[in-house]
């Protein structure tokens, strides 16, 4: 799999992945434009949005109606090395379940594809000019 982040002017990078475009940016107190989510945004978006897919599968195998389902997301930032050092998420589903089903729900929240990827951490190799055939995986 590949997406492809390109510069397009100041503080802005286009994400590509298939016919799909993102815009990143800057907030304008950072010197961007505000013309999309910055980077950290997207990252935290898309924990909030993994456990929404996850949670609204569970409920559709479980016969719970998706309607009124939000998930928000809260970040704090750390320090030594500058990253996100928290992220609390809220999952509202308006509808009643048993207690059984909501430590279910929780548990299929939990086993999310990104929240298991910031868990269990990937590697990731970063290169220079790499040639088109390299792969970009760390011995």
């Amino acid at each position: 799999m590949k997406l492809t982040a390109t510069f397009h002017g100041g503080t802005r990078y286009d994400i590509v992945s298939g016919p799909h475009r993102i815009i990143t940016d800057q907030a304008v107190e950072d010197g961007g434009q505000d013309a999309g989510m910055g980077p950290v945004e997207l990252f935290v978006g898309s924990v909030a949005s993994c456990v929404a897919y996850f949670v609204g599968q569970f409920c559709v195998r479980h016969g719970i109606p998706r309607d009124g389902l939000t998930v928000d997301a809260e970040w704090t930032l750390a320090e030594g090395p500058h990253r996100v050092g928290r992220i609390d998420v809220g999952i509202h589903l308006p509808h009643r379940i048993t207690a059984e089903q909501r430590e279910r729900l929780l548990r299929v929240a939990h086993g999310c594809t990104v929240h298991q990827s910031i868990t269990v951490a990937p590697s990731i190799g970063i290169k220079l000019n790499p040639p088109a055939h390299q792969s970009f995986n760390v011995s």
